[in-house]
């Protein structure tokens, strides 16, 4: 596994002599680590290396602090949600608790801001009674209307009834 590559700061710095570059992006020139950690303690700031492979390395004087936190605020700017598709299954004699308990995990779904897919899994004889299946459907798309929107009406496929609901948009 490959380690992350670290910044080396003041003390760290062992090379001599560096490049420095000042906290506004002048260049100060070629000079030795001493005195460029002395002007770097001078102004209250950190040498900072930012190019360890360049001969010779450059470092930069910088507030390191603030640089971190700048950085990891880019990072983590990046990282948005990615919306899935969570479903759940219930049957046409599927008890009132457990489809309310099984609502309940949905509105979570949705807060969350992923799909839910309701599918009424219908089996044997029950098959002789899809309106039974439309009326539980109806009930946990009544339910959930307030939380989210119906994407796909509900539609027969062979031995299973399906409908996508989406999260409302909050701004």
């Amino acid at each position: 596994m490959a380690k992350k590559q670290q910044n080396r700061i003041n003390d760290q710095i062992r090379i001599t002599p560096i490049r420095v570059i000042d906290q506004d992006g002048t260049q100060l020139g070629v000079i030795s680590t001493a005195d460029a950690l002395k002007k770097a303690q001078d102004q209250g700031l950190d040498l900072v290396e930012v190019a360890p492979e360049a001969k010779p390395p450059v470092c930069r004087i910088m507030d390191f602090g603030k640089f971190k936190y700048d950085k990891s605020k880019r990072t983590s700017k990046n990282k948005a949600h990615q919306t899935k598709l969570k479903e759940i299954r219930v049957r046409p004699k599927t008890g009132e608790h457990d489809i309310n308990f099984k609502v309940k995990k949905a509105v979570g779904f949705l807060k969350h801001n992923d799909k839910v897919q309701v599918t009424v899994l219908f089996r044997g004889r029950e098959m002789a009674h899809i309106e039974e299946g439309r009326k539980v459907m109806e009930g946990i798309i009544k339910q959930l209307s307030e939380f989210g929107k119906v994407e796909n009406r509900p539609s027969q496929q062979s031995r299973k009834m399906i409908c996508t609901i989406s999260p409302l948009k909050t701004s």
